[in-house]
C-alpha cells in the first residue's frame, strides 16, 4: 500500500535540525503593521461599510512628483542597480534640501539614500549594536518600529516619557535617569508622531546638551517636517550638531503623501567627526552594502521632486489639515469618552485619551479599537501599540467627507456602548451631564 509523503516528513521529528528564529517573531510582535493588519480579521465585510481610513480619499501628491517619476521611467537611466549609498544626484539634492535650515552645511557624502525611514532605522540601530550590553532610549509614546528593530538587533530598549501637561515635551530628568554607561543613542521624533507637537528651539538645545552629557548620539526622526500647520516653526535637530552628533531621518512619504514609494534618507550631522572617529559611519556604509538598495527609479526622480514641488502644494495641504483639526474638535464634543489634551500642530493624527469609565463592556484601548473595527469597520490605532495604555490615535489626513463619516461612526459606536443610567446608579459612578445627554 502506498504511503503519502506526510507519513515520512513530520515537522516534530527530532531528525530535523532547523527551527524558526524566535527573535524575528519577538520583534515582529511589536510592530504597528502586525497589529493593524491583524485587526482586519475583526472587520465585518458584509455590513455594507467601507473600511476607514481609506486610500481613495486621502490627500494626493503633487503633479510635479508624479511627472518626476514618469520622466525617470521614460529616460531609461534607472534600469540598473544603484550604488549602495545612493546615486550622487539624489544625495546632493537631499543635502541641498536639508541645508536650507542648517547652520553647518551637509555635503552629499554625508547623506545616504534609504528605502524609506524604516530602512534607515534598521541600518542605524544595527550599526550601533556593537556593544552586547548596549541600550537605546526611545520616547513613550513613540513609533514601534524602533522597538522592533532594537529587539531584533539585541539592543535593550529603555523608555523616556513625553509629558502631556507640558505640550508633550521630553521628560529630560527621566531620560537622564534611564541612561547608563551602556546607552548609545536617544531617538527624538520631531514633529512628533503620535502627539502632533513641534519642539521649540530651546527644548531641542537642552536635548542636545543632555546627549553631550551622556555621551550619546541623537537620532532625529523628521519625516513629518513638511506637515506643520501650527504657529510653532519646525527646527531641525541638526541645528545643534556642534553640541552632539545627530543622525537625521527623513523621507517624502508624509510630506508628499506617498508612503508606498519607499524613498528616504539619513544624514550625518557630524561637524566634529565624532561619528566618523567612532566607526559609526563606516558601520553604516557596511550595512548599506548588506541591504537591498532603494529603487533606482525613485532615486532618479528624487532631485526633481525635492527641487520642483511648489511651496503652494504644502501650504494648501497644511491648511486643509488645520481645518480638519478644527472639524475634529467640533465632533469630539459628541464623543465624551475621547479627550485631546491639545490641538496638534503637525502630523495627520489626533492623539486622544480614552476614558473607559463611561463605557459599558470596554476594558481598555485595545478592546475599544477591536470592537470598533468589528462594528463600524473603522480602524484606530490603540495606544498600547505606541506605548501608552488607554490612548488611541485617529487619522485625520483625509477629505472632509471621509472625516465626517469617521466621526459619524465613532458617535454611533459611543452611543451603543455609553454606560447606561441604570449602571451609573448601581455602580455608584458619576458621569458628567454631557455623557448622560448623549445616551
Amino acid at each position: 500500500m502506498a504511503t503519502s509523503g506526510n507519513d515520512n516528513c513530520n515537522a516534530n521529528d527530532s531528525v530535523w535540525q532547523f527551527r524558526g528564529n524566535g527573535a524575528t517573531s519577538d520583534a515582529a510582535a511589536v510592530t504597528l503593521r502586525k497589529l493593524v493588519f491583524g485587526m482586519f480579521k475583526n472587520c465585518n465585510f458584509n455590513n455594507g461599510k467601507t473600511i476607514l481610513p481609506s486610500t481613495t480619499h486621502s490627500f494626493k501628491t503633487c503633479p510635479e512628483a508624479e511627472e518626476a517619476v514618469a520622466a525617470a521611467v521614460r529616460s531609461g537611466m534607472a534600469n540598473s542597480y544603484a550604488p549602495s549609498p545612493g546615486i550622487f544626484n539624489a544625495r546632493r539634492a537631499v543635502a541641498d534640501y536639508l541645508n536650507c535650515e542648517l547652520p553647518t552645511k551637509l555635503r552629499p557624502e554625508d547623506v545616504y539614500i534609504t528605502g524609506g525611514c524604516n530602512q534607515a532605522i534598521e541600518i542605524v540601530i544595527d550599526s550601533l549594536a556593537g556593544n552586547p550590553a548596549g541600550n537605546i532610549l526611545l520616547p513613550n509614546p513613540g513609533y514601534p518600529h524602533y522597538d522592533a528593530r532594537a529587539i531584533h538587533s539585541g539592543v535593550e530598549v529603555r523608555k523616556y516619557d513625553l509629558l502631556p501637561e507640558r505640550d508633550f515635551e521630553i521628560d529630560l530628568d527621566g531620560l537622564e535617569a534611564a541612561a547608563d554607561k551602556n546607552t548609545v543613542a536617544l531617538v527624538l521624533i520631531n514633529p512628533n508622531n503620535p502627539c502632533g507637537n513641534v519642539y521649540t528651539y530651546d527644548h531641542l538645545k537642552k536635548v542636545a546638551e543632555m546627549a553631550k552629557k551622556l555621551g550619546i548620539v541623537v537620532i532625529s526622526d523628521e519625516v513629518y517636517d513638511k506637515v506643520v500647520y501650527g504657529e510653532r516653526p519646525f527646527v531641525p535637530m541638526g541645528t545643534f550638531a556642534s553640541i552632539a552628533p545627530v543622525i537625521t531621518f527623513g523621507s517624502i512619504s508624509k510630506g508628499w503623501v506617498v508612503p508606498g514609494w519607499r524613498i528616504g534618507w539619513m544624514a550625518m550631522n557630524d561637524p566634529n567627526r565624532i561619528l566618523k572617529n567612532a566607526g559609526v559611519v563606516e558601520s553604516i556604509e557596511d550595512c548599506l552594502d548588506l541591504t537591498p538598495q532603494p529603487s533606482f527609479l525613485l532615486q532618479e526622480a528624487l532631485p526633481e521632486i525635492l527641487e520642483k514641488t511648489p511651496k503652494e502644494y504644502f501650504v494648501k495641504k497644511n491648511k486643509a489639515m488645520k481645518r480638519n483639526v478644527e472639524l475634529s474638535f467640533e465632533r469630539l464634543r459628541d464623543i465624551p469618552c475621547l479627550f485631546c489634551h491639545k490641538k496638534p500642530e503637525s502630523c495627520s493624527y489626533l492623539w486622544l485619551r480614552l476614558d473607559t469609565s463611561v463605557l459599558d463592556y470596554i476594558e481598555n484601548d485595545l478592546d475599544f479599537c477591536t470592537k470598533l473595527v468589528s462594528e463600524e469597520s473603522l480602524i484606530l490605532v490603540p495606544g498600547v501599540a505606541l506605548g501608552a495604555k488607554n490612548w488611541v490615535r485617529i487619522s485625520i489626513g483625509t477629505e472632509e467627507s471621509e472625516l465626517a463619516e469617521t466621526f459619524d461612526r465613532l458617535k454611533s459606536f459611543y452611543s451603543r456602548h455609553a454606560i447606561s443610567k441604570e449602571n451609573i446608579k448601581s455602580h455608584g459612578d458619576t458621569v458628567n451631564q454631557i455623557v448622560v445627554a448623549v445616551i
